[in-house]
């Protein structure tokens, strides 16, 4: 494997490459990462990996400068996955002057459920993944299902701008006990580890009870409203903090209506709650 640093040695390495596959991450890697580098390389050649933590999604009072940075231990397992470059550029390299220009995602989409509680979040993950493609050049790139909102505004934004790559969804990788596996799980104590399987299993109660009610006598909003604030309060009782809790439109992450409802739109509840100063999120598809 390659690991490189630079636009100019990244392009160097891939001129006349035509089935580029590339998966963008911000390192501190684990299983559910190089899952999607496996993928990946069942739909392309070679595949690009990246590593950059992108200062621009991160809000002023989170973790960017506690994020963990562990380039030789994701350099070892991209090599094992068979990964052909990767691409580790720093600060300087990927904004060698102030990113004045930025993809702003519509408001529909980008500002509702994590864009509203990150604000600015969405803005800095399309402009960095905006610029990435440009950089690598791929005809696939593969994200994970568990940033749901994140994977649909990526493949908007390559439609909408008749990006010639196309978006990937691998299914979320979680541990034995269902808790879906992300960097920052490693921020969680022992106790809050224990308990962090409870945001899985409320998404799951929540989904088995809309089920029920699609197969007796219907849903409608009124009872779906209920649902939600039943799983917040499950979550806020264990001592957890929710910032959301809601099942949505699949296709397009919007309310459902009664006509919806009555139809059997295809729907997914997503959630993202505080455990002590962690923020997990998670979701299922219904």
């Amino acid at each position: 494997m390659k690991i490189v640093h630079t636009i100019e040695e990244l392009r160097s390495q891939l001129r006349g490459q035509l089935r580029t596959a590339f998966v963008p991450t911000m390192g501190n890697l684990h299983e559910g990462h190089l899952s999607l580098m496996r993928l990946a390389a069942r739909h392309g050649d070679p595949v690009v990996a990246s590593i950059f933590v992108n200062r621009l999604q991160f809000g002023p009072h989170e973790d960017f400068d506690r994020y963990p940075r562990t380039l030789a231990e994701d350099a070892a397992k991209l090599e094992k996955e068979g990964v052909y470059v990767l691409f580790a550029p720093d600060e300087r390299e990927m904004y060698p002057e102030p990113q004045d220009y930025r993809i702003r995602p519509p408001e529909d989409l980008g500002d509702i459920l994590e864009g509203e509680f990150r604000p600015g979040f969405f803005v800095g993950v399309t402009t960095v993944v905006m610029k990435l493609f440009q950089c690598v050049g791929p005809q696939v790139a593969v994200f994970g299902k568990k940033d749901y909102q994140q994977q649909m505004i990526i493949r908007r934004m390559c439609q909408q701008f008749a990006m010639p790559t196309q978006i990937l969804s691998a299914e979320t990788v979680r541990d034995a006990d269902g808790l879906a596996l992300s960097s920052r799980n490693g921020y969680l104590s022992e106790q809050e580890r224990a308990e962090a399987p409870r945001l899985y299993a409320t998404l799951q109660q929540v989904r088995q009870r809309v089920l029920d009610a699609q197969s007796g006598l219907g849903l409608r909003l009124e009872d779906l409203l209920e649902l939600e604030q039943a799983g917040r309060q499950v979550l806020s009782t264990r001592g957890w903090q929710p910032d959301y809790l809601s099942v949505r439109r699949q296709r397009n992450l919007g309310l459902p209506t009664n006509e919806d409802l009555q139809a059997r739109e295809p729907l997914v509840v997503v959630a993202a709650a505080k455990l002590g100063k962690t923020r997990l999120i998670d979701n299922l598809e219904i």
